[in-house]
């Protein structure tokens, strides 16, 4: 086992990965830039690194300085978190040609993962189902184009080979728009990924968002952790998970589950992973799948009681992988609601002094934070400044607490999407369950013209 772990992130999941070290008496190195020195989890390491200014890319993306840190500090491993560097293969490269273990999958799987064309190539031949679409990246083939969209059938959406984060993807509902969109997308996508390669699928028009998460050793184990539904979601963005996903027949979560590990099985998967699909009518359809651990991992945690990211570092540092897919038992319920620093309903970011930071307790209640009052939520970063999770033994159960964990909430000084949690959590379609990826984004524009 390791015995120095540098963490290459920040905000909840750098403390996060911190707590699942120090339970495995692990010591932690943490990089941190200007803007987050006086951190939570900055404090709390055995050893910190300041790597930069507060911008993003010449701290938390800037590599020469990470691996620099892991070499002054004599770190074993490094683990990347989600975002950033998380998924750069280029990264992963570097860190193990540095004498590095990097605690995620191998460079040549992120990269193969990591390219929507590859990737969708790389499943069809494993037998994952995928949504229709066109055959590898689009020409520069006008005719092509326009016949392959016929084939599929309108409406189509264009989305970038190198995407991710909702970005790089346009939904196109007439041939008149098609050509432009491509080349308008082809071009967002070489200034956002320097990648201009594009692919077209049919384009779903009422899917929900369901993810499987698995865990492989990197050569032949491979088990999958059940179901996260993810469909509500505002512009490709998540806002609340849960597990198990509502309404949907066990028989075909337990299908495609078996899929995907025999997929991770195929590739040799290393890691925590998780495969993205869009269900609609009875079918899963494959869109990509996150080389990393998510965001969202906590409801899994919840319902299987398997400590994800402790699970990450056993699997890097060689642990005989002991999990097996008939010890896996699924119990109860659980949503996430992520809290961000932002207006409400306009989703503009507010960064600044929280003056005061009360957060909730009781039975089944877990608050994944860095923040805490006093804290001032840099303007530089991502919105999120906790995870607010509920569990209970039913579906029912796990809202009626988050309700109550989310009416016991307080923070001042900063507006929160707090009071946009508090509106869904008594929202009748998704107190039903089985809402699309599109419900949010309908609710939200029926709320402007009222």
């Amino acid at each position: 086992m390791f015995e120095k772990i540098l963490i290459a992130n920040r905000g909840e999941i750098a403390l996060r990965i911190q707590r699942a070290c120090r339970e495995l008496g692990i010591k932690t190195v943490v990089v941190h830039s200007e803007a987050d020195r006086d951190a939570k989890y900055v404090r709390l390491a055995d050893e910190s690194v300041c790597i930069g200014p507060a911008s993003p890319q010449q701290s938390y993306l800037h590599m020469p300085a990470i691996i620099s840190a892991a070499e002054v500090t004599d770190a074993e491993a490094i683990h990347p978190g989600y975002g950033f560097l998380a998924e750069n293969a280029d990264f992963a490269q570097r860190v193990e040609r540095s004498g590095f273990v990097f605690i995620g999958p191998r460079p040549e799987t992120i990269r193969m993962m990591g390219d929507k064309v590859s990737a969708k190539k790389a499943m069809i031949e494993a037998g994952v189902p995928v949504v229709p679409g066109s055959e590898g990246a689009l020409p520069d083939d006008n005719e092509y184009v326009l016949k392959t969209a016929r084939e599929i059938g309108y409406p189509v959406i264009i989305k970038a080979a190198g995407g991710g984060g909702g970005r790089g993807m346009r939904v196109v509902h007439t041939e008149a728009a098609l050509l432009t969109a491509v080349q308008m997308t082809k071009a967002e996508a070489q200034a956002a990924f320097n990648n201009p390669e594009v692919y077209m699928e049919k384009f779903l028009e009422n899917p929900r968002h369901i993810e499987i998460q698995v865990l492989a050793d990197g050569f032949k184990e491979a088990i999958w952790l059940g179901e996260r539904d993810c469909s509500m979601q505002r512009r490709h963005q998540k806002v609340i998970e849960e597990a198990p996903a509502p309404g949907i027949p066990r028989k075909l979560i337990e299908k495609i589950g078996e899929r995907c590990a025999d997929a991770c099985r195929r590739i040799s998967y290393r890691g925590a992973g998780t495969f993205e699909f869009l269900y609609e009518n009875g079918e899963f359809y494959f869109i990509e799948m996150n080389t990393r651990i998510q965001v969202e991992h906590t409801v899994t945690e919840c319902i299987t009681g398997i400590d994800l990211v402790q699970q990450q570092i056993f699997i890097a540092a060689g642990q005989p992988f002991k999990l097996k897919q008939k010890d896996i038992q699924f119990r109860g319920h659980a949503l996430e609601c992520r809290i961000n620093a932002e207006d409400p309903y306009t989703f503009m970011p507010c960064p600044g002094l929280i003056t005061s930071w009360h957060t909730p307790g009781g039975p089944g209640v877990r608050l994944d934070s860095h923040v805490f009052s006093g804290y001032k939520v840099p303007p530089n970063y991502d919105s999120m400044i906790a995870k607010l999770i509920t569990y209970g033994d039913t579906r029912e159960q796990a809202i009626a607490r988050m309700k109550i964990a989310l009416s016991e909430m307080a923070v001042e000084g900063i507006q929160t999407n707090i009071p946009l949690h508090r509106d869904l959590m008594n929202d009748t379609n998704f107190a039903d369950g089985g809402t699309s990826i599109h419900y949010l984004e309908h609710k939200l524009s029926e709320r402007g013209k009222a």
